[in-house]
């Protein structure tokens, strides 16, 4: 997967003005204080790939990852269970309020596709109200006229749609939602996002335990649909299953690709705010892919040893610069953070102490 040529200049632009921004660790700091990292199955992939490439400069650190989705790093994380809560949501206000310590800090840029098992169907189209009319019940076969209107041409079949959720505190629920809520007035209304919402009772529904149940439950089902993460694309491919094209805010259905996701991510990027609570989903951008956002690391600015804190700083800082190289993120399908969002993370990250 080859990185568009926007981020790929600001990915390296960004690595002066972070120098700038004085990291506090030190790009070969030898760290030999445990740390453990969990959340998200979306990040999970990712998280495994840097580990691997800091371990073999950092021979002395120690670190450990688990996927246990981005809900349950979150809370991990606030009570101090763990060092890294690995997230796709940034934390919400209230959160914040109740735990002013803690920052949401991005690492790098992902997105989410929407998987279908149809078989000899190759393209499909769909659109966040048609979703939301799937997830809710109300569009309960494929060949529905709004599937059909959406897809002229297509030979849709006459069959019972299995949506697919997740079952776990999830990320990709949360961002999954938020377009459902951004793109559908009902939606957004009632149901609303978060990492955990209250799933319609759909007849023949099926739920999933993280990005890789996600995969399982679809591939096994056909006519099944399902939101999994890009870090998974090429699993959900060699499973057979394809990938929609979705409407964005401009009214364009594209598919996540570099290109696309690139526009979504560019179209905030001088917008994010110091604290980088910020949703890339349903972005402007007339080829912005609308399921686009950043990948979060939760953590305490406030550690119980500075040896902690220099550790967390030093693995964080070398993840948004060395980490954001392609070498690493080309495997998950990810993007580098833009120059200004790295800036701004390396701002948080020296926070940690």
């Amino acid at each position: 997967m080859k990185f568009s040529t926007t981020l790929r200049r600001t990915g390296v632009a960004a690595l002066a003005i972070a120098s700038l921004a004085g990291f506090t660790g030190q790009a070969h700091a030898q760290v030999d204080v445990p740390l453990v990292e969990s959340g998200s199955s979306l990040l999970y992939p990712l998280f495994n790939l840097w580990v691997a490439g800091y371990t073999a400069d950092h021979p002395s650190a120690d670190i450990t990852t688990t996927s246990t989705g981005s809900g349950a790093g979150i809370a991990q994380s606030i009570k101090g269970l763990i060092n890294i809560g690995a997230s796709d949501a940034y934390l919400s206000d209230t959160v914040v309020k109740k735990n002013p310590t803690m920052l949401s800090i991005p690492l790098a840029i992902s997105s989410q596709a929407i998987n279908y098992n149809l078989p000899g169907i190759t393209n499909l189209k769909l659109s966040g109200p048609i979703l939301a009319g799937i997830y809710e019940g109300k569009i309960t076969q494929w060949n529905d006229p709004a599937i059909a209107a959406a897809n002229p041409g297509v030979n849709l079949p006459g069959h019972v749609i299995i949506p697919v959720h997740r079952l776990d505190g999830s990320g990709d629920t949360f961002i999954f939602t938020q377009y459902l809520s951004a793109s559908d007035a009902g939606w957004g209304s009632t149901i609303k996002f978060g990492t955990a919402v209250s799933w319609p009772a759909v007849s023949g529904g099926i739920g999933a335990n993280g990005n890789s149940g996600m995969v399982t439950a679809a591939a096994a089902n056909p006519y099944s649909i399902a939101y999994i993460g890009v870090s998974f694309a090429d699993q959900a491919a060699k499973a057979g299953l394809g990938a929609a094209e979705l409407k964005n805010k401009a009214g364009n259905y594209v598919l996540p690709t570099e290109d696309t996701i690139s526009e979504a991510a560019s179209s905030v990027a001088n917008s994010t705010p110091a604290d980088e609570r910020v949703s890339i989903v349903y972005s402007a951008g007339a080829n912005a892919y609308p399921i686009v956002i950043y990948e979060y690391a939760i953590v305490n600015s406030s550690q119980k040893a500075p040896a902690v804190a220099e550790a967390i700083r030093t693995f964080l800082s070398w993840a948004i610069t060395e980490g954001n190289d392609q070498s690493y993120l080309k495997q998950v399908h990810f993007l580098p953070l833009p120059a200004t969002v790295q800036a701004l993370s390396a701002a948080q990250i020296n926070k940690i102490q």
